[in-house]
Parts: C-alpha cells; structure tokens; sequence
C-alpha cells in the first residue's frame, strides 16, 4: 500500500503516460509513485544547486562585459 497522503491532477503527453504505464508495469510500481520519486529527485537537484549557489556566494563575480574584454584582448573573438 501506497504511503502518499495527498492526490493531485496532472496531464501529462499521450506518450509520457504510456511509457509510465510501461514502467510501472515493469517495475512492479505505481504511475503515481514512479512521478513521486522523480519528483524527489528534482527537488533534491534544487536543494544541492541552492546549497551551491551559498557556499559560492563570497566568491568575486566577474561581469559579462569583462569576460568580452579579456576574449577580444586575447584574439578569442
């Protein structure tokens, strides 16, 4: 049985929902758990891309006017 507590619609592509379908059938796993964990999945990618974004926070940033700069000087474009 199926721990997830709350429902939710979505529509998903014809062929996305088939293919689910497939792998739910193949895996012995529910659509609705197979969209669960990647879901999970995602939002643990965002955790780690914020927790990244802070421990870079103090680093110096450079301008995208610069960077142009540097490559023109250094013949690069």
């Amino acid at each position: 049985m199926s721990t997830l507590s709350k429902k939710a619609t979505i529509y998903l592509d014809p062929d996305i929902h088939r293919a689910l379908k497939i792998k739910a059938a193949a895996t012995s796993t529910s659509i609705s758990e197979l969209i669960d964990n990647a879901i999970r999945h995602e939002l643990a990618l965002d955790e780690e891309d914020l927790r990244t974004f802070d421990d870079r926070a103090s680093e110096p940033t450079v301008s995208f006017e610069k960077v142009l700069k540097d490559l023109k000087a250094n013949g690069k474009v």
